[in-house]
């Protein structure tokens, strides 16, 4: 409303009066205009956080063994549109896995100095978002299946049984690991029935192989989480070995190379292929030495870390084999 100053107000102070109620009409409907910061939204920093998208570990362990059941399978370099495949299924899995993880730990990840801080532990996250983004992930993964031989969606429900059984296994026996290299194992399965169509020796080879080293290298994963998981009754191959994880985590690489070398002489691989496997039997001594020691759970970590290179290093191994 405009106001008609008296006769004689000096001009800047009539400008001033007659728009001072405009100014305060102005300063209501902004201070009643709701802020959109407020607004509900998608909490990408936790969900990033559930399925470890920093930490792709998991994924390479996930995939390096389907990588060599392409490649041994194809007697080469396997085509590049399996090989995609197999790489976005195995990020794609392994994000499913770890959600279904925490979910059926929420309770016991509180209790774990390690864990605690996980997003659905620490209620952060709601369980509802997590299943969400959990039936996308297999959506996703379901939908590669079209694209790959139809033996293999015959073998695929397999792999989602263990996936979803894994985390309760904790529960139940007393090496949890080794429902854990089952699932991780029958990735090489799907991958030789991607190429062949069909299994054959050296597919069951390399599944038992993998299997063997999952049970490896998580049992030197869980000797981060010892102590609590004794407290709160965890089940774990590093408490079922106890002071003799050395020998345990020995046996499993064993294991692991018999197969390999079992794989490949079913398959007519060159010597390179042998000289890997050599070299890596010596980095497996060493780190079996490590091991006769008290391990503090960073370096613990450290050396689970280092088998993505293992993976790595046979899968190289492998090709050199083949094209020799």
């Amino acid at each position: 409303m405009l106001v008609i100053p008296k006769s004689g107000t000096p001009y800047n102070q009539w400008k001033l009066t007659s728009f001072t109620p405009c100014a305060n009409v102005c300063s209501m409907s902004t201070t009643s205009a709701p802020s959109s910061s407020t607004l509900p939204g998608i909490p990408w920093s936790a969900l990033a956080r559930l399925i470890r998208l920093y930490n792709q570990t998991g994924t390479y362990l996930l995939l390096l063994p389907t990588l060599w059941a392409l490649a041994l399978a194809a007697q080469g370099f396997p085509p590049l549109s399996l090989s995609v495949v197999f790489i976005l299924g195995s990020f794609l899995m392994r994000s499913a896995g770890v959600i279904l993880n925490d979910l059926a730990d929420q309770s016991f990840d509180r209790e774990v100095d390690r864990t605690k801080t996980r997003p659905l532990a620490s209620g952060e996250l709601p369980r509802r978002q997590a299943l969400m983004l959990l039936f996308l992930l297999l959506f996703l993964s379901g939908n590669l299946l079209w694209f790959l031989d139809p033996f293999v969606l015959w073998l695929a429900p397999w792999a989602l049984l263990l996936a979803i059984l894994y985390p309760f296994c904790k529960r139940w026996i007393q090496i949890p690991q080794a429902v854990l290299g089952l699932a991780f194992g029958w990735g090489t399965i799907m991958a030789w029935a991607a190429v062949r169509g069909q299994l054959d020796g050296p597919a069951w080879c390399l599944f038992g192989a993998t299997a063997a080293w999952a049970v490896a290298y998580d049992t030197i994963y869980a000797i981060q989480d010892q102590d609590d998981d004794r407290r709160i009754g965890v089940k774990s191959s590093a408490l079922l070995f106890g002071p003799f994880i050395y020998l345990g985590v020995g046996a499993a690489l064993s294991i692991m190379l018999l197969l390999l070398c079992t794989a490949g002489w079913l398959a007519g691989i060159g010597w390179p292929y042998y000289a890997t496997l050599t070299g890596l039997a010596l980095f497996f001594l060493a780190q079996i030495g490590q091991l006769r020691k008290p391990i503090v759970p960073s370096q613990a970590f450290r050396m689970f870390r280092t088998h993505v290179w293992v993976g790595a290093a046979v899968l190289i191994g492998l090709l050199a084999g083949l094209l020799n």
